[in-house]
């Protein structure tokens, strides 16, 4: 029977949980009675798990984080010294570590205290699989945010080793799987495939759960895509996003109780609620890299609608994040498409999304510059666009991004007859040289030096260059290259009077750029054909070509005026500061 000491304190808990659990919940109630236990001078163990629940309830319901942290601090320094307490003293250490991570001031003292508290805890949990794992995977999380790879990866590396000894083999290959993709976001690439190589094999071979397998094994074929889409293989990723795809479903279907008999294979990478649009952002991505604009389009809008749908349940970060990559991607889609009103309004959301979430803000604004910049060169707004690629070049680490933004600096170049500003530029942009190891910015930077040889009036070599082009676009059906490359040629030709070899080259251009569809492209391709027919003395084409030119051109005006009036416009002057709205 319990003492009148302990019924004072236990009943205090169970009038805190009946005030917690209450509908609506009581929540200064329940934290007075947890209070109130300390009045009673209860034991250790009672002690440092009423500070966790606290710390706990402070969290979720109510803003003041110091209070939370103090009692989470106590709740881990009391659970240190107290034997066979692994769910309290790992709960408070994790939680703790958390909480100081996000914590702004002085954000890197706050960080340096959290790791310390998390290798402390790592140290204290060798026995229990769970949470030596739960925790290791926090830590190098932690420095994978502050992005210190070598670290994080090396805390992943133990992790592999640990799960392995400890016969947590689904766990294992979750590490596995977890290093291989810090070493894709490093840019390591020559040490990706060993590890996606071994994780694939453990899988191949997985006799558990078949849910775990499943879902491991879209894990794998997450970074797979990733890994094809990074170096631009839009064609080699096409069975690897069908398998995906197929196993998606199959897991979106399936009852997700994991069913391993270790304690360490609990873990998720992710919910699959939040794979699923995972999957949908990583087709818009390749959509978008082939050129099918509108299949894009209507992934996205799928993907956003259940993005929404989730935020009313749980508004997770990383839902933000993949909203935020969505709109990216559709807007580039959109600026292809001559939609350059609709384009300005989805940068304007990206911007909202942004300016609600500093984080954001700060890993995304080099992107926004790019939109921007795209978008200002759209606009004929060729200053802008200059403008907006340097603030994207400052800001932004990323050597695709980079890249990308360098290439589209030299067109603005090339278009203002700034041949200086050009060749300053052209060791960045040199296809044999090129910082990027991606397949279609390597194809994308031979377009650029035909181009440039074009305007120069250099037309064998600029012939050299877009075959080059061709070649490296054919071969991963970059159909946008490929449509750009063949008008381009089609236009050289008709300046040399070769007008048979200009129509071959131009009508499968426009044939191509219908089925993006790309109006840029159209366009221009109408305005050779009508040219060609004029030569050839077909006049019922010519005028075909013609009103056809004439369809694009007043669309693309329209839709420029439109563009125009919007007060989002004016994000085009924005480079550094506050927002101009």
């Amino acid at each position: 029977m319990a003492s009148s000491q302990d019924a004072w304190y236990l009943s205090l808990l169970g009038l805190a949980e009946y005030f917690r659990a209450s509908s609506p919940p009581m929540i200064k109630h329940c934290i007075q009675c947890l209070q109130a236990v300390f009045n009673f001078k209860p034991p250790q163990r009672v002690e440092a798990r009423t500070h966790l629940q606290l710390g706990n309830i402070l969290l979720s319901h109510t803003k003041n984080m110091d209070l939370a942290k103090n009692h989470l601090e106590q709740a881990w320094m009391l659970s240190q010294s107290i034997s066979s307490f692994d769910d309290v003293k790992f709960e408070a250490a994790s939680i703790l570590a958390e909480l100081l991570e996000q914590q702004e001031n002085p954000r890197q003292n706050q960080i340096s205290v959290a790791k310390s508290i998390l290798r402390k805890a790592i140290e204290l949990s060798q026995h229990n699989v769970y949470w030596h794992c739960r925790l290791i995977f926090q830590l190098a999380q932690m420095h994978a945010t502050e992005k210190d790879y070598a670290v994080a990866t090396s805390l992943l590396g133990v992790g592999v080793d640990y799960a392995h000894i400890s016969n947590a083999y689904y766990t294992r290959i979750l590490f596995l799987l977890s290093k291989g993709m810090l070493l894709l976001i490093d840019k390591k690439q020559q040490e990706v495939q060993p590890v996606l190589n071994q994780a694939g094999h453990l899988i191949e071979t997985w006799t558990g759960a078949a849910y775990q397998r499943e879902y491991l094994k879209v894990y794998f074929l997450v970074l797979q895509v990733c890994h094809y889409l990074m170096g631009g293989q839009v064609k080699g990723v096409k069975p690897c996003l069908k398998q995906l795809q197929q196993s998606i479903q199959a897991i979106m279907q399936a009852d997700d109780t994991f069913t391993g008999p270790n304690q360490g294979d609990m873990f998720l990478w992710m919910p699959k609620e939040h794979l699923y649009v995972l999957v949908y952002l990583l087709t818009v991505m390749h959509s978008m890299q082939a050129g099918y604009m509108e299949k894009a389009q209507k992934y996205t809008d799928k993907a956003l609608m259940h993005i929404e749908k989730l935020k009313i349940l749980d508004n997770k970060p990383i839902l933000s994040v993949f909203q935020l990559m969505l709109l990216e991607h559709i807007i580039m889609c959109r600026l292809v498409m001559g939609t350059k009103a609709q384009a300005l309004q989805e940068i304007s959301s990206a911007v909202a999304l942004c300016k609600k979430n500093p984080r954001l803000m700060e890993t995304h604004s080099p992107q926004l510059h790019t939109l921007l910049g795209l978008y200002s060169m759209s606009m004929d707004c060729m200053p802008q666009a200059e403008a907006q690629f340097l603030a994207a070049l400052n800001t932004s680490q990323e050597r695709e991004l980079w890249t990308f933004a360098n290439l589209n600096l030299a067109i603005v170049y090339l278009r203002g007859n700034r041949e200086n500003d050009f060749t300053a530029l052209f060791d960045r942009i040199n296809p044999e040289s090129l910082p990027s190891q991606s397949h279609s910015l390597k194809a994308a930077a031979y377009y650029v030096q035909g181009l440039q040889a074009f305007f120069q009036g250099r037309y064998n070599e600029a012939k050299r260059f877009l075959r080059e082009t061709l070649k490296m676009a054919n071969a991963e059906d970059l159909n946008r290259l490929t449509s750009g490359s063949l008008v381009l040629l089609g236009h050289i030709f008709l300046s040399l009077g070769n007008s048979r070899e200009s129509m071959n080259m131009v009508t499968p251009a426009m044939q191509l750029a219908s089925k993006i569809p790309d109006v840029h492209v159209q366009l221009w391709a109408s305005a050779i054909l009508k040219d060609l027919h004029r030569i050839c003395g077909d006049t019922p084409r010519e005028n075909e070509a013609y009103q056809r030119h004439l369809h694009f051109s007043n669309g693309l005006r329209t839709d420029h005026f439109n563009a125009s009036k919007l007060p989002q416009h004016r994000l085009i002057y924005w480079t550094k500061g506050d927002l101009p709205f």
